[in-house]
């Protein structure tokens, strides 16, 4: 602990932060450098910073520990012989250097000069763990294993296309659930998740089976596609630009997304295999390059696979071409490869004289957002329907669009015409459009926060006694007008889904177009209180600097005391020379070290300011 500490001590602050962040301990309680470095040194932390170390290091690290007489430290040059007596291949001996300096930035070794020393307390967990939790340093070095090339009887087309099949359906899906929060965000319990009747309603608009949604929606969070703003969920800026570009280019920002979460290293191992990617073959490759990985690994593994088979980059943990040039950062090409067996998108449809339009395959993205504005999607596949209803092209008219630019659009689009039944329901949609208005509601109206009017009162009387409105709360303030204490927004939609023909109005009169379709912005991280810069400000206070070192000096003794610890003491002597004492210090007290010297077998008592140095004795001293 006391090389460890010295080492923390000798840091410069901002490597010191770098290092600790790497690394998982409780600061509660920590007020100097010695209580950080034995919090360090604890076993969980050390057993959390061992899990995370990749083979190579793990390799290296096991090797300066095993190394026979290295109580005092050892070299370079000694673990690269270590290595190489282990069987390590050239690549492995050769970066035992750096690899060390890695290992001394994550302050599982500790550099001095040229000197590196693996801590009693790492190494008595390597120990411990080494054959059975972890493999033995031998095990450790050798060499990666061949990749062995099987005879392949599988029709790879077939496998191809079951891929496409399957990435389609999950951006379908995707697309399905960006829509729908577009229309109506989605609340998120305080407990965590989405509350089960949004849960319900995502499930249904995406065809997601209701417990596969939350892996579906997480996929998109990870994708900036939604976001959260307080206590709902709605489409991100990010999503709204994602949903109108080809499915090609959807599928790539997830298979983008998938392939960001893997570590390089292990990307570059998992590419190497001439089979792309299968379930076996990326859990044993994980599991060969983090041997001492544990729950934190084998959870993030099953993610990784599952959504590699969501995104068609396996099949029944069968590999696919794409998978590999995923892998490889060649991701246009593996979107071109799965996109050629992807449904062909379509820029026409059928309109029927039941008011229904089936588009004959995906419709182009642009034309099927516009086409929602004044429709309901009633049927998501391959060959989509659309329904237009009084209550669907109201909506299109709040949203700014006209009868005559609804009938435009439909007619370039439509490859049947437009049937004489549609016409009539546009017509008398538009002109119905607006008999029922809501606007913000006057001062003099509080608490009342939205008003609606109306000239038919038989339509004001209506919506007084309609049960599907009691939520807003609607009370009548004369024969044409009615008012509630809800914003006059959340009023206009209740009244829009009721398949009222309303308006929204300013307080002029004037009617004012509403897009229910609300995005999100991605908010930049709010900044937060750091933890580690904290603790540094606390560890790091220093007096003047004699005090500081006589206080150093107090401390590594006191650590020594209560870890039972033996020193090398070195004493200056009256004539100016200096004598060294093999002690084991008991106590600290009024600037004077109790010790028993192991030699002399002897209780001594020196002055702190009589000690020139301390350094770590034998271990079977």
């Amino acid at each position: 602990m006391l090389e460890l500490a010295a080492r923390l001590r000798g840091l410069p602050r901002e490597q010191l932060a770098a290092a600790l962040q790497t690394r998982e301990f409780d600061p509660v309680g920590i007020r100097d450098l010695f209580d950080l470095a034995e919090a360090l040194l604890s076993p969980d932390s050390v057993d959390q910073a061992i899990s995370r170390l990749d083979r190579p290091r793990l390799a290296v690290l096991a090797a300066a520990a095993g190394i026979v007489g290295a109580d005092a430290g050892t070299t370079a040059d000694e673990v690269r012989a270590e290595l190489v007596r282990l069987g390590a291949s050239a690549e492995l001996s050769d970066a035992a250097g750096e690899l060390l300096e890695a290992l001394s930035k994550n302050l599982l070794v500790v550099e001095a000069g040229d000197r590196v020393h693996v801590p009693s307390a790492v190494a008595s967990r390597l120990t411990s763990r080494s054959g059975h939790e972890i493999p033995s340093a031998a095990e450790l070095a050798a060499p990666a294993p061949p990749v062995l090339v099987a005879f392949d009887e599988i029709d790879r087309s077939i496998l191809e296309r079951r891929a496409a099949e399957t990435a389609y359906a999950t951006v379908a899906a995707t697309a399905e659930l960006i829509a729908e929060l577009g229309t109506q965000p989605a609340r998120e319990l305080a407990k965590g998740g989405l509350a089960l009747p949004d849960s319900k309603r995502l499930a249904e608009a995406s065809g997601t089976e209701l417990d596969a949604l939350p892996r579906l929606f997480h996929r998109a969070d990870e994708a900036g596609l939604v976001v959260r703003d307080g206590a709902f969920w709605l489409e991100s800026d990010l999503g709204a630009a994602w949903a109108l570009e080809s499915a090609a280019g959807r599928w790539r920002r997830l298979a983008e997304c998938w392939r960001d979460r893997i570590p390089p290293a292990l990307r570059e191992l998992v590419a190497r295999r001439s089979e792309t990617l299968s379930a076996s073959t990326f859990r044993d490759d994980v599991s060969w390059f983090y041997p001492a990985g544990g729950r934190w690994l084998s959870d993030g593994v099953e993610r990784l696979v599952d959504d590699a088979e969501a995104l068609g980059l396996a099949v029944a943990g069968e590999p696919v071409e794409a998978g590999r040039l995923v892998l490889a950062g060649e991701l246009d090409r593996a979107a071109a490869q799965l996109a050629a067996h992807f449904p062909k998108q379509v820029d026409r449809v059928y309109v029927q004289h039941d008011l229904s339009i089936v588009s004959p395959g995906p419709l182009d993205p642009s034309l099927d957002a516009r086409l929602r504005t004044f429709a309901d999607v009633e049927g998501r596949d391959l060959a989509s329907t659309y329904r237009v209803s009084a209550a669907s092209v109201n909506r299109g008219l709040a949203a700014g669009e006209s009868a005559e630019s609804i009938l435009s659009f439909l007619g370039a689009l439509s490859l049947t015409g437009i049937p004489q039944p549609l016409e009539y329901l546009v017509a008398e949609a538009a002109a119905r459009f607006g008999s029922v208005r809501v606007a913000a509601a006057d001062e003099a109206d509080a608490p009342a926060r939205a008003s609606i009017r109306s000239d038919d009162e038989q339509l004001i009387r209506t919506l007084s006694v309609d049960q599907s409105l009691a939520s807003i709360g609607l009370r009548q303030a004369g024969p044409n007008r009615l008012l509630s204490r809800f914003p006059a927004e959340v009023v206009f939609w209740a009244l829009s889904d009721a398949r009222y023909p309303v308006a929204a109005e300013d307080p002029s009169g004037r009617i004012v177009r509403l897009r229910r379709h609300r995005l999100a912005h991605i908010p930049a991280p709010a900044p937060k209180t750091d933890p580690i810069a904290a603790l540094l400000d606390r560890v790091l206070e220093q007096g003047d600097e004699g005090a500081t070192e006589l206080a150093w000096l107090a401390r590594q003794l006191e650590a020594a005391a209560r870890a039972k610890e033996t020193l090398t003491v070195t004493v200056r002597m009256p004539g100016g020379q200096t004598a060294d004492y093999l002690l084991a210090p008991a106590s600290v007290a009024n600037g004077r070290l109790r010790a028993r010297d192991r030699k002399a077998d002897i209780e001594r008592t020196l002055p702190l300011s009589a000690i020139a140095a301390v350094t770590p004795g034998p271990v079977d001293g």
